[in-house]
């Protein structure tokens, strides 16, 4: 079976050194949590991160991985002076790394979003030029939500382009993580909580809901958004969420549940549970679901099995292991 994970990750140092300092002052508890490193599977060696070559694809051979979409991490906390000049370097990385394997990478944008329109222009050229397949956005620029008027350039562009972006998770502001996680927990227990465990998910599932609930989709009915994590939460609140927004409060061109159903894609991100797939195929439809690992944080072992062992026609498993990334993604077939 052809399988395309769309979450797949690499690390560019440049980035990871100058988005420190703001990540830390989002997060304080960030760097204790991941630094640690105490009873967490999310750990790769800086190698693996690092690692474009060979030693990825051989990974990608050993689990039956045929395709990466590659995405850069960290970018949304780089300082405006070193943004622009940063991402440009780390797109062309990955555009080297999918020039010498086409048929083993894609990959998605990153964008210096602390200089609004320059991210916009970065859009261009990694599409235009550079060939990728959209763009991965993660969390809030700052404190804001991509439905912050200075955003529109970017959301604009990506519907004229007709290439999605992908909300990934970003360290929460420092507000939410102080209000709504820290009091008394072990600082290591705090950290997770307000990331991986929970705040990350909830962050993103908010950030979606802001933009479909900012009219974001009203003005592009065309964008295209995807979300790890079975849609980080939102697809098992849907009819809750619609119950309490209905249009008459909204004011809306459509039900909220409406935009989830045809502005957005989800991907498990490694969480290979057979429950969820089946709770997001009767509730967001098998047209919308595709596969990703979250690599290297999550391993691409079981990722295979997880496939050939869902409880779905041949079709619809083809279609989340590839059929509907390479629709979305105009990827080769």
């Amino acid at each position: 079976m052809r399988i395309i994970a769309i979450e797949e990750h690499f690390l560019d140092l440049d980035i990871a050194r100058a988005s420190r300092p703001e990540a830390e002052r989002l997060s304080p508890a960030f760097a204790a949590a991941y630094g640690a490193g105490q009873g967490y599977n999310y750990s790769p060696a800086p190698e693996v991160l690092l690692d474009l070559e060979e030693g990825r694809v051989a990974d990608m051979d050993a689990h039956g991985i045929s395709m990466q979409v590659l995405s850069s991490l960290s970018t949304q906390q780089l300082p405006a002076d070193v943004a622009v000049e940063l991402v440009r370097k780390v797109n062309d990385r990955a555009a080297a790394a999918v020039a010498a394997r086409p048929d083993r990478f894609a990959a998605f944008a990153a964008l210096p979003t602390t200089v609004p329109e320059a991210a916009a222009d970065e859009l261009d050229r990694a599409v235009g030029e550079l060939g990728f397949v959209g763009s991965m956005i993660n969390g809030r620029t700052g404190d804001a939500f991509l439905d912050a008027p200075r955003f529109d350039a970017v959301l604009r562009r990506s519907a004229e382009l007709r290439v999605p972006v992908y909300l990934h998770p970003g360290v929460p502001p420092v507000e939410t993580s102080r209000s709504n996680y820290e009091g008394g927990l072990d600082p290591i227990v705090t950290a997770r909580l307000q990331t991986s465990a929970w705040g990350w998910h909830v962050e993103t599932g908010i950030h979606f809901l802001h933009l479909v609930l900012a009219g974001v989709f009203d003005r592009y009915p065309d964008l295209q958004v995807i979300l790890g994590h079975w849609g980080e939460m939102v697809p098992f609140f849907l009819e809750r969420i619609e119950e309490a927004l209905p249009q008459q409060i909204t004011h809306l061109d459509r039900p909220v549940g409406a935009y989830f159903r045809e502005n957005a894609h989800i991907t498990p991100s490694g969480m290979f549970s057979q429950a969820q797939l089946q709770f997001c195929v009767e509730t967001v439809g098998i047209e919308r679901i595709m596969f990703s690992v979250d690599y290297p944080f999550l391993g691409n072992d079981g990722a295979e099995a997880f496939l050939r062992q869902a409880n779905l026609p041949p079709l619809a498993t083809e279609k989340i292991a590839h059929l509907n990334a390479e629709r979305l993604l105009a990827l080769p077939s």
